[in-house]
């Protein structure tokens, strides 16, 4: 039966984070929370923080209660954090009879399939499993990952288990219900073995026990791939191949790499990268994606570099949308074409050199939806920039979250942006500028530019210009440290602008991703957050009292509607006073003639300034 919710109330409340947390982490006080070292990742400076009901790290992004904390811990499924935490406070965790009986049967379940495993264990190594030790040998596994994986070999005969298993005094009825044996049809043979000539690939739980198979055909046959069926112990979407075993190194590592097969776990550990698991022979599941992100933040999908290969990642990436949550992503790596046909085997192409390559390329989730969508298409003309806008704006609708979804169409759009520049004539400096303009009318007359140097007088402009700049960027950054809460209506525009300012820029992403990884931060924490991060310098020589003598409404202690309106009357001036500098640049120097690039970009310049000075922006008409 499921948990009474009035139960997990009361064992909340008896289970405070903070002893929880402090078996496991060395606590000490910190203002009003208590700080250690994460438990989830290396690190040396402590970003683990305890709040009264939760944790959170700023290093990783693990967050959750008690229990969330216990499963992590333990690698435990929700019941048996339950059942651990509730015997720590003298709670017990009410059953019933229909739990009694179904705790026996899965304890029968596990009993048989470990006799299973050990039989098939045991076939490998006879005669007659000579041929299956030799396919694993071809392919480079040793025998030390042969007892590591407790691979095996099901004989031909339609026998053998159930025989064996019956000396053992195990049940016939028992096997059938693991999926060991096949009832046929009718009632009047007796049950068969499920598995015949195969490479058997146990398939394990967290805690390590048999659950299920995966049975490889020797020679011609098929399927290719056999799995049980379900069963009362085994959920094929819900489990990972090898997660046992990757359990503590993707915890010390802090990533977890995620492949297509048995075989490729095996050739992954072979080379070294004990962190690797598999899908059970389907694209991965909604809940598999979730599994991983228990283990680790951002899990690396590594996938063959073909077309089967990218359509298998964007599935992944899709699926992943709409269960997306603060501080968890996926990564998404190709093998390198070279690896593709490599006769020699899997383990060639898992070699070392391949694997680090791949895995240091790996694209964000961000990276790949972006890929997804643009996928070769041109962006040159406004019609085809509106075109990806639109594909984005609807991918992106499936992220539940919405300050996810905010800050993915925040990073969407400086990604279009900076396409729109490519696309377009470099903006450098004015006087850059001017001179290709200039000296593009003077080729038209048949004559040379006049022979005086204006970079003094240009530099000036550039240096004033810069100033209000930066000063309007810390104004519009200094709001959101000071009001937090508004982010909702503020936060995705400031996360599109183009900042000129690297300091600047690097406060605001990580303001906006802390803001966007902890539920309801207040100032004072997401300031000590980013002096954590190594900002604390920035955020002093850019945000202070001389900056609050030109806003007054990016102080503390202001009200949030004032801050507001100033935030949105700065925004309005900072974009038009960005778009209109582009637009002198370009009009400043044409007098005789622009050329037909010139002229689509001033016109393209000048569409975004009008709309913004007449309210698109959130500007104010003058």
């Amino acid at each position: 039966m499921a948990i009474p919710a009035e139960f997990l109330e009361e064992l909340r409340a008896r289970s405070t984070m903070a002893e929880v947390a402090g078996k496991r982490v060395r606590l000490t006080r910190k203002g009003r929370d208590l700080v250690g070292l994460c438990p989830f990742h290396k690190e040396k400076s402590p970003s683990f923080t305890v709040f009264d009901d939760h944790y959170h790290c700023f290093g990783c992004g693990a967050h959750g209660t008690a229990i969330d904390f216990t499963m992590e811990v333990d690698h435990l499924g929700f019941r048996e954090a339950v059942e651990r935490l509730a015997a720590d406070v003298g709670l017990a965790v009410p059953v019933d009879a229909v739990d009694r009986g179904q705790a026996r049967q899965r304890h029968h379940l596990h009993v048989v399939l470990e006799a299973a495993t050990k039989y098939y264990e045991r076939m490998l190594r006879m005669p007659e499993g000579a041929e299956a030790l030799s396919y694993l040998q071809a392919r480079g596994v040793s025998d030390d990952h042969i007892q590591h994986f407790r691979l095996g070999y099901a004989p031909p005969s339609a026998e053998g288990l159930r025989a064996a298993l019956s000396r053992d005094g195990l049940s016939e009825e028992v096997m059938v219900e693991a999926g060991l044996l096949v009832t046929p049809e009718g009632g009047d043979r007796r049950p068969y073995n499920r598995f015949r000539r195969r490479v058997m690939f146990p398939i394990h739980d967290r805690e390590g026990r048999p659950v299920a198979f995966g049975g490889r055909i020797l020679g011609a046959g098929e399927p290719k791939y056999l799995n049980s069926p379900e069963t009362p112990v085994f959920r094929k979407g819900h489990l990972l191949y090898g997660l046992h075993h990757a359990l503590r190194p993707a915890r010390e590592q802090g990533t977890v790499v995620v492949v297509e097969g048995y075989m490729d776990v095996v050739a992954l550990h072979a080379a070294g990268f004990r962190n690797a698991v598999a899908p059970l022979g389907t694209a991965l599941s909604v809940e598999q994606i979730g599994e991983l992100w228990r283990l680790v933040p951002e899990p690396i999908l590594l996938f063959d570099p073909d077309e089967a290969g990218q359509s298998a990642a964007e599935r992944a990436a899709e699926r992943s949308l709409p269960i997306l949550r603060p501080g968890l992503g996926l990564r998404f790596a190709f093998l390198h074409t070279d690896t593709l046909d490599d006769p020699q085997g899997v383990h060639q192409r898992y070699a070392p050199q391949f694997l680090r390559e791949a895995l240091t390329r790996a694209l964000s989730l961000s990276d790949m939806i972006y890929r997804m969508e643009v996928g070769g298409r041109p962006l040159r003309s406004p019609e085809d920039r509106a075109a990806l806008e639109e594909r984005v704006r609807r991918r992106t609708a499936a992220i539940s979250d919405a300050a996810l979804r905010r800050h993915f169409l925040s990073d969407f759009r400086e990604r279009l942006w900076s396409a729109m520049r490519k696309a377009r004539p470099a903006r450098a400096s004015i006087g850059e500028k001017l001179s290709s303009v200039r000296q593009e009318r003077f080729a038209a007359r048949g004559s040379s530019p006049a022979k005086f140097d204006r970079a003094t007088e240009v530099a000036a402009a550039n240096d004033a210009v810069t100033e209000l700049e930066r000063r309007r960027e810390a104004i519009l950054l200094a709001v959101l440290i000071a009001h937090p809460d508004s982010i909702d209506q503020i936060g995705e525009r400031l996360g599109s602008l183009p900042f000129q300012d690297q300091d600047l820029d690097r406060l605001r992403q990580e303001a906006l991703h802390a803001l966007a990884s902890v539920p309801n931060l207040d100032s004072a924490h997401l300031e000590d957050h980013l002096r954590k991060q190594g900002l604390g310098t920035a955020l002093d020589s850019h945000i202070g009292p001389e900056l609050f003598n030109h806003a007054f409404f990016a102080r503390t202690g202001v009200a949030l509607e004032t801050a507001i309106e100033g935030w949105e009357e700065t925004y309005s001036l900072y974009l038009r006073q960005h778009l209109r500098s582009e637009l002198e640049d370009l009009a400043a120097g044409v007098v005789d003639r622009m050329s037909e690039r010139s002229f689509e970009y001033f016109r393209e310049l000048k569409r975004q300034e009008q709309s913004t000075t007449y309210g698109e922006a959130g500007a104010k008409p003058r």
